[in-house]
């Protein structure tokens, strides 16, 4: 298999990380004899600091022309600390999805049972835990139109969906429900918002269409609630962008950090795969920075965007097999106890490709 992939480091972590998630590719490729071609582009503030765009023409263009894309993170600490700022790192992300059509997050919190003591929650309500997001990307508060008074006291954002919007992704999140357990929770604020009634009555009538599928409505304060409380309630959870944002960053503690996850952004082309983790300024080039969320993410893209699940599979069970042999990054380790083998961005990545090596010699001579 030949693929054009593009990668797209951003801000903070990014690079940091990015350099292992596309390591991984490299190594899947050289196994199993693909051909992955590389290239790189700018986006969020390291794009406004040389162009003066968030997004730039030249990256878009390759973004197009690419099979798929590997990104790292976005974001500074520059512009959380000047909100007057017109131009800024986000508008980039927002406006690559819109570009691309990229209409569905899927985010899935994937538990190793290794790190079952590295959330704040505790493990027996924890084990068992597999969930799917499926959060909708180009509607919403994101996309609304926004106004500020003249007197600079007033401000609003609209929230906005069409039908189709909420169609496309419920079409999405029940055919992968029929996969798994065939059980779809959709999560909204119809007792308030008119946006939420709207979804709610659209996701009702095509639950219609897939009867083999259980199907429940659940308002966004009682699913933060139950995602803590328990967890094992859910596998397929559909939702808006704005409620969608914020479970799914509630749901890194599940898995124990925000380091651990892995996303995809996908419509009908071009897939957008990251780790939903931020440009974390405060430890950029410290190599403290958690890889395997782009390692994952680089699975995910594997197995969504080229449909390669024999190699998506091995590449995670290679993160499972590096964690239950104790290593650990900063974010993931008990500081506690002595148990496990802290390392750094740059060990836990080569130490993933090593035991990828291993793994597959393993598997051979079995």
């Amino acid at each position: 298999m030949k693929k054009n992939i593009l990668v797209i480091p951003g801000d903070g972590i990014g690079p940091e990380v990015t350099t292992w998630g596309k390591a991984a590719l490299e190594k899947i490729a050289e196994i199993f004899g693909h051909e992955f071609v590389f290239d790189e582009a700018l986006m969020g503030h390291a794009a406004i600091e040389v162009t003066g765009e968030p997004l730039p023409d030249e990256t878009l263009e390759k973004a197009r022309k690419s099979d798929a894309i590997l990104f790292g993170a976005i974001g500074h600490a520059k512009y959380d600390n000047d909100p007057s700022l017109k131009v800024r790192p986000e508008q980039g992300l927002l406006k690559i999805r819109k570009e691309l059509g990229l209409f569905a997050n899927l985010r899935p919190i994937l538990l190793f049972d290794e790190l079952l003591q590295a959330s704040s929650i505790k493990p027996e309500i924890l084990r068992g835990t597999d969930i799917l997001f499926f959060r909708e990307l180009t509607g919403d508060v994101y996309f609304g139109e926004k106004t500020r008074s003249e007197d600079r006291n007033t401000a609003s954002d609209l929230m906005i969906y069409h039908r189709y919007e909420v169609e496309r992704i419920a079409h999405k999140a029940y055919q992968a429900a029929q996969q798994r357990s065939k059980r779809l929770c959709s999560v909204d604020k119809a007792n308030v918002l008119e946006s939420s009634r709207l979804w709610r009555e659209t996701v009702q009538e095509i639950a219609k269409q897939y009867p083999d599928v259980e199907t429940e409505h659940m308002f966004i304060d009682n699913a933060a609630m139950q995602l803590i409380k328990n967890p094992k309630k859910f596998d397929v959870v559909l939702t808006a962008n704005l409620f969608g944002d914020i479970l799914t960053d509630e749901a890194s503690q599940i898995a124990g950090s925000m380091g651990m996850l892995a996303s995809a952004s996908v419509g009908e082309s071009t897939g957008f795969f990251e780790p939903i983790h931020g440009s974390a300024h405060d430890i950029t080039g410290k190599d403290l920075a958690n890889p395997l969320a782009s390692i994952l993410s680089a699975a995910l893209m594997l197995e969504i965007g080229f449909g390669l699940k024999e190699e998506a599979k091995l590449l995670v069970d290679t993160v499972d097999a590096v964690l239950k042999e104790g290593f650990r990054t900063h974010d993931i380790a008990d500081q506690t106890t002595n148990r496990f083998k802290v390392l750094g961005t740059a060990e836990m990545g080569k130490l993933v490709l090593k035991f990828l090596s291993q793994k597959l010699t393993a598997t051979t001579k079995a």
